[in-house]
């Protein structure tokens, strides 16, 4: 059961805040029957990419794969080198978190944006835990935030930090707004920071999923292993009970009335769809996809055992 909240931290985070979800996935971890794997997300994925840093460049010999030759220094001094690689002891952890502005809504528990943040401050304590150098990108309308991958609990208060001066958390309220930053240039650039063999999760609403996003995200699990976390209001899922409910998108007002079943059955059955299309997606791609209400224990979302299942599963 989620705990109450206050008015002020449903629609806002602060660091405090963030740092003492520390000690909620301690306890969690204490738990016997959870395991590092569950707290983890249970990626389904296999490593992508060589999963191996450079260490050195020595002359070919007989029986080195010919697949790592340098042919630059093969070319400048006339002779075949090869190149050495080691196994890389902290594997990357990059957490892609959703700042645009239909994160910021909610008609019960905490804006989408809110729980974005707890799962990405859950996740960077994993991280933490487990040894893995955390990396995160942060995309809103104002600005996007690259943070390269850093081991230890200062790479975690790095990414809170930035998290709680995102400008996005200043932006007026109630103000309409054209959805200029599209996920399909995020994933571009995305792409470009994640290196292979990262463990990459994208936490947002995908309101902008389309063809284009597909692309970019089949590019980005050649190499990593891509985890998908839906953030959702309940009101996106299904419309409130019969009646006539005030409506406004910040310049128009109007009255919706679910009273309809027929259009009741067509607003439920879009959110079906959309589903659908995630959930097919990750099984094609061999992602995870979790799912993640604003009423949710952001806790039970990382394990499982919340709306979203692993490997684009629903309950």
């Amino acid at each position: 059961m989620k705990p109450d909240l206050d008015m002020n931290s449903r629609i806002t985070i602060t660091l405090p805040q963030l740092i003492a979800l520390r000690e909620q996935l301690e306890a969690s971890v204490r738990r016997p029957a959870l395991s590092r794997a569950r707290l983890s997300g249970s990626y389904r994925s296999q490593q992508r990419g060589r999963g191996m840093e450079f260490a050195e460049v020595r002359s070919y010999q007989n029986g080195d794969d010919i697949r790592t030759i340098d042919w630059r220094v093969t070319a400048r001094t006339g002779k075949p080198h090869t190149k050495l690689f080691q196994e890389e002891r902290e594997r990357p952890v990059l957490v892609a978190l959703d700042y645009r502005r239909p994160m910021f809504f909610a008609t019960r528990g905490c804006f989408k944006a809110v729980q974005a943040s707890h799962l990405a401050a859950l996740i960077g304590w994993q991280a933490h835990k487990n040894g893995d150098r955390l990396g995160a990108f942060l995309f809103s309308e104002e600005r996007h935030v690259e943070l390269r991958p850093q081991s230890g609990k200062r790479g975690v208060l790095r990414l809170l930090q930035q998290m709680v001066n995102a400008p996005a958390w200043q932006r007026p309220a109630h103000q309409p707004f054209a959805p200029q930053q599209r996920l399909f240039n995020t994933l571009i650039r995305l792409r470009r920071v994640a290196r292979p063999g990262s463990l990459v999760t994208l936490i947002s609403d995908f309101s902008q999923w389309d063809h284009q996003v597909e692309e970019q995200l089949i590019l980005l699990a050649r190499h990593c292993s891509l985890r998908l976390i839906f953030c959702y209001d309940p009101l996106e899922a299904s419309l409130p009970q019969n009646g006539c409910y005030p409506i406004s998108d910040g310049h128009d007002q109007g009255l919706l009335n679910s009273d309809d079943h027929s259009f009741r059955h067509h607003y439920q059955q879009r959110f079906t769809d959309h589903l659908d299309v995630l959930s097919q997606f990750c099984q094609q791609q061999r992602a995870s996809l979790l799912l993640c209400a604003t009423t949710d224990q952001p806790m039970d979302c990382l394990r499982g055992t919340g709306h979203g299942r692993d490997n684009g599963g629903r309950s």
